[in-house]
């Protein structure tokens, strides 16, 4: 299952890249700029990004509380559009650096574009999947993601490279779906409900557990909330978006 999960939703976002449109609708990821609300982006944060990076893609905005600072390295994990890298690297200003890892060619070429079209020199944008980063060990300051990880079949691998790459003392802050008790089987089965950010939702309490399990610490929960527009009425309730926070040990 994994194969295919993995097929599909490289399928379903180079689509996405190629119209422009909106992540998951059906999952309230986001469509358009009024689901770029629901993820709690300011207007001020809307002009800041490119247009086109503006996909509503996300079910947070795990820049607004990562606390970036001048000179850090950013790193997104699923950075499609590249809306949270342009986001963090106007608050990393030019000693900092901005990248973005997604396993998209056609997310990648529509992030460059942006950066060049739009004169932002401090970020990269690199192919690669999320359990197996393309970056060294202890190179990051903080590490962002915004309804990304529950796409993948692996999380706990997901977790384990985000301690890896972080420098000790650095940061998560990672937007994305859970579960409020667990889903029927035929969904969680469901290869399509998996692109679609549903099925691949972990419970809220295994999320943290994963977590925690991987080395990072001081794992927390800074934002909630519920939807169930949409949504199937078997599983309407049953989602959440959360923003979570973690760190890597200094030692």
């Amino acid at each position: 299952m994994r194969r295919d999960v993995k097929h599909l939703v490289k399928k379903r976002y180079a689509k996405i890249a190629a119209s422009g449109g909106s992540c998951c609708p059906s999952c309230g990821c986001g469509g358009g700029n009024t689901s770029v609300h629901i993820g709690g982006y300011s207007e001020g944060d809307l002009a800041k990004a490119p247009p086109e990076s503006r996909m509503g893609l996300g079910c947070g905005n795990p820049v607004s509380y990562a606390d970036i600072k001048p000179g850090e390295a950013v790193l997104d994990l699923g950075s499609g559009g590249g809306m949270d890298v342009f986001l963090a690297a106007q608050k990393a200003g030019p000693d900092g650096r901005v990248i973005g890892i997604d396993m998209t060619d056609e997310m990648l070429d529509r992030a460059r574009g942006a950066a060049v079209r739009h004169g932002f020199n401090n970020v990269e944008f690199r192919k690669g999947e999320i359990e197996v980063v393309p970056l060294e060990d202890s190179s990051v300051d903080v590490v962002i993601s915004n309804c990304v990880i529950n796409l993948s079949t692996d999380k706990a691998r997901v977790f384990r490279e985000i301690k890896r790459i972080l420098k000790p003392g650095g940061r998560m802050v990672v937007s994305d779906v859970v579960t409020n008790g667990g889903l029927p089987e035929h969904v969680k089965s469901n290869p399509e409900a998996w692109a679609a950010c549903v099925a691949g939702a972990l419970d809220k309490d295994e999320y943290l557990r994963l977590i925690n399990e991987s080395g990072l610490e001081c794992a927390r929960i800074l934002a909630e909330s519920g939807y169930s527009e949409g949504l199937p009425e078997e599983i309407a309730g049953k989602l959440s978006s959360i923003t979570v926070y973690a760190e890597k040990p200094r030692a």
